[in-house]
């Protein structure tokens, strides 16, 4: 009999605690974002024939390689819902080297973030510094580049991010890019681990 009572008296204190309340949403206070997107985020990839950035001083020899830049991994979240734009985060893993022709221990690369309309244009495009100082001995680094809050207009709330792509890649001169686009490569760790 006791414990009949006590959890009639604590279902009093629930009930006496949710009432005026008109749902367990605004109870919780989750809101409209607790809501699903209407579908995937923005395929993020970076463009293969920028994805590698290498200096080279004279000829194509892996004596005359200075400074060599080369995206990794990329991610992405994102969330939407409503007619809400999307907004993604984006994180880029990135690895630089200092080859046996690179002068001083400091080289600043630049690198762009681009939103496109998935096949057929830039929406919207920036370009970002990063500056990479190698310790004395050292001849790579190791950096993941953060971009929050890239905002995606969307036409209407049914427009889902697999509409849109989030390209990133280096900034690279015509014989850097024609360089990629061949193939070649020419990597500090090159038999290393």
């Amino acid at each position: 009999m006791g414990k009949a009572k006590l959890i009639a008296g604590a279902l009093m204190v629930v009930s006496a605690a949710l009432a005026g309340c008109q749902s367990t949403k605004e109870v919780l206070k989750i809101g409209e974002a607790a809501e699903s997107n209407p579908g995937p985020c923005p395929r993020a990839f970076s463009l293969y024939d920028a994805q590698r950035i290498v200096e080279i001083k004279g000829a194509e020899s892996f004596a005359n390689v200075g400074f060599t830049g080369e995206m990794g991994k990329i991610r992405s979240l994102c969330r939407y819902y409503g007619t809400n734009p999307i907004v993604a985060d984006l994180e880029i893993d990135m690895e630089f080297g200092r080859g046996p022709a690179a002068t001083g221990s400091t080289a600043t690369y630049e690198y762009f973030v681009a939103v496109t309309r998935k096949n057929v244009a830039v929406i919207h495009k920036e370009i970002f510094p990063i500056t990479v100082t190698f310790k004395p001995g050292e001849d790579r680094v190791s950096m993941t580049e953060k971009i929050d809050k890239i905002l995606i207009p969307r036409a209407g709330e049914n427009t889902s991010g697999v509409n849109f792509e989030i390209v990133t890649g280096f900034v690279v001169t015509d014989e850097q890019r024609a360089f990629n686009e061949a193939g070649k490569r020419f990597r500090v760790s090159v038999g290393q681990n």
